[in-house]
């Protein structure tokens, strides 16, 4: 599935008033992505969901993808800024790999090479509109980190995007430990992805999980949650709340 990319095209014959337009907001976009380190590499959790504005317009987006032999990759945002941004990566593997020296890129070179392509673009006030994360295993090194449409960058034992941010981090904060079991790790990102589900308007009940491990990136076929809707906080939301209708 390609998403046209949200750029109006470029006219110089037409004057100033018709150049190049910006991404001034996104078109179709991803929402959160949750990933952590377990004790033998990367887990990464992302619904499926492309939302055109407020509408959840596409329900089979797939935002976790592969990246050379020891990296995993995530996104929430435009799709087709997303889709610009693995189209570099392809360039960036297959320039590594005309080397030949029996040497590849690992999850650090190529999160340092994303934080720069994303940075420089902020720069040019033209910003692919994104936030990735970034994880790997090489050597028996993991690694984590992501970096947002500004440049923004860091790495951890966990991270999230959009709304994971502020919903799945405290989960993570909480529970999350060195020592964790693949099973462990997927449960954990089974509820955060619950607690997004119940909460972001954008997210959609049908996700993947990939994990990402010395032998290589696995990425599950899309299921769906366990859900319960009956508290009675979701019977009336509004309720008692100021200016409601």
């Amino acid at each position: 599935m390609n998403f046209i990319a949200s750029k109006q095209p470029e006219n110089r014959l037409l004057g100033p008033e018709s150049d190049t337009q910006r991404t001034l907001y996104p078109y179709v976009t991803g929402t959160s992505v949750v990933a952590l380190k377990y004790k033998d590499g990367i887990l990464m959790a992302a619904d499926m969901g492309g939302s055109y504005g407020s509408t959840l317009r596409y329900k089979s987006v797939e935002r976790m993808k592969p990246i050379g032999k020891h990296s995993l990759l995530g996104a929430s945002g435009e799709i087709s800024d997303f889709q610009e941004i693995l189209r570099y990566l392809d360039e960036l593997i297959l320039y590594d790999n005309m080397w030949d020296d029996g040497n590849s890129l690992g999850p650090k070179e190529v999160h340092n090479y994303l934080t720069r392509v994303m940075y420089n673009r902020r720069n040019k006030f033209n910003p692919l509109w994104n936030s990735l994360v970034l994880g790997g295993v090489k050597n028996g090194q993991t690694y984590l980190g992501m970096v947002n449409m500004i440049g923004v960058n860091f790495e951890d034992n966990h991270v999230a995007t959009g709304f994971g941010n502020h919903l799945a981090r405290p989960i993570l904060r909480q529970e999350w430990h060195e020592n964790l079991s693949f099973e462990d790790g997927v449960k954990l990102l089974e509820k955060c992805m619950r607690v997004l589900l119940y909460r972001d308007r954008s997210a959609v009940n049908k996700l993947q999980i990939a994990k990402i491990t010395e032998e290589g990136v696995t990425i599950s076929q899309p299921y769906s949650l366990k859900t319960y809707w009956e508290f009675s906080a979701f019977e009336n939301p509004a309720q008692g709340a100021i200016g409601s209708w």
